[in-house]
């Protein structure tokens, strides 16, 4: 047998509560919505500050309503709405707390572990400079200082040139022979 709301509008909220444990037809829980969306709207709003948010809770609250009422005694509906209400949404709001510190933890634990990866980087990339340093010290005095100019001054060949005397084509010389025998030395020395 199925009610019509307007049927049951005259019904109390506990003759309501009382028809729909007898009954089991959610058409009761259903007046019982019509008469306190507002107010649990209202509730859900000033909990989350967001209306799409808490037009979200109050359906769900509502769902909720069909067991907790068939499990609870209700003296006073309204009170106790208030009370399921607001213990609904402070559940709600610790659920997002919980996972929005688990999201915090997780990106800490990245950054941890790039920070770890960039500290190991940085120590190889210090390996690698003191072997190079050591390296250039095994070099002849000319392709050390074409290398110096060249790659860790940044200087051109004409430039190199200038400030040595030597010719364009020694420079070049000494800039490639020094780089093949700096890999011979860190390659033979690892």
């Amino acid at each position: 047998m199925t009610y019509s709301t307007s049927k049951h509008s005259h019904l109390t909220d506990n003759e309501l509560v009382l028809k729909y444990k007898t009954t089991g037809d959610k058409v009761f829980v259903g007046e019982l919505y019509k008469r306190y969306t507002h107010l649990i709207l209202g509730m859900c709003i000033n909990y989350f500050k967001d209306k799409d948010i808490a037009k979200d809770m109050v359906l769900q609250i509502f769902e909720k309503l069909f067991d907790e009422l068939l499990k609870r005694e209700v003296d006073s509906f309204k009170a106790w709405l208030t009370f399921v209400v607001r213990n609904y949404c402070i559940s709600e709001l610790r659920k997002k707390q919980t996972q929005l510190n688990r999201d915090l933890e997780y990106q800490y634990e990245l950054k941890n572990q790039l920070c770890e990866k960039s500290i190991d980087e940085l120590l190889e990339e210090e390996k690698k400079l003191e072997a190079l340093e050591k390296a250039m010290g095994c070099l002849n005095p000319f392709q050390k200082n074409c290398i110096e100019l060249f790659y860790l001054e940044n200087r051109s060949y004409t430039q190199i040139v200038e400030m040595t005397g030597y010719s364009v084509n020694e420079v070049k010389s000494y800039i490639q022979n020094g780089k093949r025998n700096l890999k011979m030395i860190i390659t033979n020395s690892k």
